[in-house]
């Protein structure tokens, strides 16, 4: 197993306090609102929970979570499901209720497992006729997100730039274009900005990342999306898209939603040949789309695809338990702990040691969710509101088990007032600086700014690095929940 983890008890005592500090005062009626410059003066109640945490717990659970045995907790897999079946044993030694499907503490996911196979072909056509079948992997990845075994596409291309239409930004790159049936060509991230108030300067927002572009295109009735990967807009090599789209992907079971037939990443030199063959200048094109007055450009090439898929059904599990309220109107009302327990299982075509046992992430996350749940569960006092904990799957396939969850939540969404999740949380010594992604996009965020300061944490705005730090990992996690249509405010330590 290597080198022991080592929890240092003040980290683990300023998430604890934290979460139930914060929660107190989100309980309270405010008689002012609290400014950047205020600071905590922390309850009794959190400073008795504090005397209560045991970083050895933490710890505990953390190498066993990380054991060779769970086999790296992939989604779908035998170790995910041991782990699922251990945080849901755990909820129940603190004699919490179980808030899963028919009293249990399990709440199924249904997923569906997609491979695409060798007979798979990926052409872009010329309008003259010219050719030029792509290499998988080197050249494209691509899955067809219809969950059929097959399918044909056969439509022209279409550059729609960013690929966002954002009113609030006053930004729209379609401008009203009919894209029914083609297939569309996008760049990566959003427009590049200092601006705060022009999609959150540097801080990525939900529109610049890839799983945005595939959904609205598929709203607009594309079939399919080619996303142009440029290692310096990504903040991550190819190598990071061809390791993230081989093998099998987990996708949510259909539920009427559109999806598309062709969802793919190409090279940046093939984009850059496609354009020079249609007398266009890719440059170009990616300077023009950085304006308001851009407008889609159709051209004169065609993708012919044949997508041949493998297509596994299989369930996996959230887990949840719920810790009522002590407050007969407040009650109905809940506050969300969340953290993600899968990981990347097992690479059955690596060599040597090809378990991802995923300690940081995300064995910590979840050994810090266990643990303010034991406190909640012994604390003399209970909070006025619900607390809901779920330990949620399929994160690192795109955040399912959260999409599932906010379609299908134990509480009416319109009660969760706030979600606080722990995600990847590396042992390293004291710290000096926090990121709490999303926090800034709520009115919970004076609260966060006034403990921070009290801890003497410098808050660290999410960077580009930190929000695509990984393909197969996304961390939007402000926007994980808010598939029910509103926003949700959450906050990610």
């Amino acid at each position: 197993m290597g080198e022991p983890l080592r929890i240092h008890a003040g980290i683990v005592a300023l998430f604890v306090i934290v979460a139930l500090s914060n929660i107190s005062a989100a309980q309270s009626s405010r008689k002012h609102s609290r400014t950047s410059t205020d600071s905590v003066r922390l309850p009794g109640a959190a400073f008795a929970a504090m005397q209560k945490i045991d970083p050895e717990r933490i710890r505990a659970h953390v190498r066993f979570l990380s054991h060779d045995l769970l086999e790296g907790r992939g989604t779908g897999q035998r170790g995910g499901d041991i782990a699922a079946e251990y945080i849901g044993t755990q909820f129940a030694l603190y004699g919490l209720k179980p808030a899963g499907d028919n009293g249990t503490y399990l709440q199924k996911v249904p997923m569906v497992g997609i491979t695409p196979e060798p007979e798979t072909t990926f052409s872009l056509i010329a309008a003259h006729g010219e050719g030029k079948s792509l290499k998988p992997l080197d050249e494209y990845v691509a899955y067809d997100q219809t969950q059929q075994q097959q399918s044909d596409v056969d439509a022209e291309i279409v550059y729609v730039g960013y690929g966002i239409e954002a009113p609030e930004y006053k930004w729209d790159d379609y401008k009203g274009v009919d894209v029914r049936g083609k297939v569309l060509l996008v760049l990566v991230n959003e427009p590049p900005s200092d601006d705060v108030n022009f999609f959150k300067g540097k801080a990525l927002t939900y529109y610049g990342r890839w799983t945005y572009k595939y959904e609205e295109a598929a709203r607009k009735g594309a079939v399919g999306v080619i996303l142009i990967h440029q290692t310096e807009m990504a903040s991550y090599p190819w190598e990071v898209v061809r390791n993230s789209n081989s093998g099998e992907k987990s996708y949510l079971k259909l539920d009427g939603s559109p999806k598309l037939k062709v969802a793919s990443w190409v090279q940046f030199e093939v984009a850059k040949q496609m354009a020079n063959t249609s007398g266009m200048d890719l440059d170009k094109m990616m300077t023009d789309a950085r304006s308001r007055d851009f407008h889609p450009v159709a051209m004169p090439v065609k993708l012919k695809a044949h997508m041949v898929s493998k297509i596994r059904p299989f369930e996996s599990n959230n887990v949840l338990a719920m810790l009522p309220g002590s407050d007969s109107r407040l009650r109905s009302e809940a506050v969300m702990y969340t953290a993600h327990y899968d990981h990347l299982g097992i690479r059955p075509d690596m060599p040597g040691d090809n378990i991802y046992n995923g300690a940081n992430d995300n064995a910590t996350g979840c050994g810090i969710l266990l643990e303010i749940a034991r406190t909640y569960a012994e604390a003399g006092q209970r909070p006025h509101r619900s607390m809901l904990f779920a330990s949620v799957t399929g994160e690192e396939q795109g955040l399912l088990g959260s999409e599932y969850l906010g379609k299908h939540p134990p509480v009416p969404a319109g009660k969760i007032s706030l979600d606080l999740n722990y995600d990847d949380i590396p042992p390293l010594g004291s710290p000096e600086e926090v990121e709490v992604s999303g926090a800034e996009r709520t009115n919970f965020y004076s609260e966060v700014e006034a403990m921070a300061k009290t801890f003497r944490l410098t808050i660290r705005p999410d960077s580009p690095i930190r929000a695509w730090i990984s393909l197969a990992m996304p961390r939007w996690r402000d926007l994980d929940l808010c598939w029910d249509g509103r926003p949700r405010p959450k906050a990610n330590w």
